[in-house]
């Protein structure tokens, strides 16, 4: 439910994550601003709100009358001063620390008293992005997302060492109440919580490969068919309890001796990269995707999100 005593949200950044998380808070009611860097990008942006919100209503999830609502609450600047009064900035930018610490430059010269300044950064310390930041530096946290943010409902939220209390509790109250299923992290960790655990699957998933157990088509069947749907009901340590910690114990010790314990990317990813076969983007890459239905595979992406969705849309 939309926190009244919020009034503006600006985000930095007018990317795929910086749309997507325009539409995530539009589509909750709040008075939300893009920051463009020229009109060309403040263009593809438009666009593409509009393109993730017709997929919503492709799905019965938003009629044209709530998309009308929602367009509404979104604003376009390229001018920091008018987004004095934020109450929250998102900074959406590139993984790059010098960029994103000139865009904290400018924050600090223009925003008058935001209650927290935001990084979506999926890779990058909050105490190395912090350093950019003098005056609001206790105000600074990240808050990672997965893409897209609007129908993925997690974010991870991870303190700086000048974090001041009060902080993370409310940008935690705030992504909660655009229905975000939120953790906060003990401290700084690269990768954060999500980003491990997908990369560990990754780097087994890619040993079975290389060994010759199984292919590409099969690990992902195996994956797909198995394990994972029960995931999306209860978690990890729930499964561990409820199959026995006693049994848990016998097989990791018969089988993490024989699991990879690769410190680096592995050689057949590497091999990939050098022929730069990068997969969708470039056609090719464990598997070649020049006859794919694309379509139907963005579809396929999207399909397990549509369950989570039920918010409280504005209606004028």
């Amino acid at each position: 439910m939309k926190l009244e005593h919020i009034h503006n949200i600006a985000i930095i950044g007018t990317g795929m994550i910086g749309t997507s998380m325009a539409v995530l808070f539009t589509g909750h009611g709040y008075r939300t601003t893009l920051f463009a860097v020229n009109d060309e990008l403040q263009v593809k942006s438009e666009q593409q709100y509009e393109t993730f919100f017709k997929a919503l209503m492709d799905q019965g999830l938003v009629t044209e009358a709530q998309y009308e609502a929602c367009r509404g609450c979104l604003h376009y600047t390229q001018d920091y001063s008018t987004i004095a009064d934020a109450d929250y900035v998102f900074e959406c930018a590139f993984e790059n620390i010098p960029v994103k610490h000139g865009i904290y430059a400018e924050i600090e010269k223009y925003i008058t008293d935001p209650k927290a300044i935001i990084s979506t950064t999926s890779a990058l310390s909050a105490d190395d992005l912090v350093e950019g930041l003098d005056k609001f530096a206790d105000r600074m946290i990240v808050a990672h997302p997965f893409f897209p943010p609007h129908l993925v409902p997690y974010f991870e939220v991870v303190k700086s060492v000048k974090t001041k209390d009060g902080v993370t509790e409310g940008a935690v109250e705030l992504l909660e109440s655009a229905d975000r299923a939120v953790v906060v992290l003990k401290k700084n960790a690269p990768g954060f919580i999500a980003n491990r655990l997908q990369h560990a699957l990754f780097r087994e998933a890619i040993n079975i490969v290389e060994r010759g157990i199984a292919d590409p088509r099969d690990v992902d069947k195996a994956a797909m068919y198995s394990f994972m749907p029960r995931y999306t009901k209860i978690g990890i340590f729930e499964h561990i309890d409820n199959s026995g910690v006693d049994l848990n114990y016998d097989i990791e010790n018969y089988l993490f001796k024989d699991l990879s314990d690769a410190k680096e990317a592995m050689p057949s990813i590497r091999e990939h990269y050098e022929k730069k076969e990068f997969g969708v983007k470039s056609g090719k890459g464990y598997y070649d995707w020049s006859k794919v239905d694309m379509a139907d595979f963005a579809k396929r992406i999207s399909e397990p999100y549509w369950s989570f969705f039920n918010w409280e849309m504005p209606e004028k």
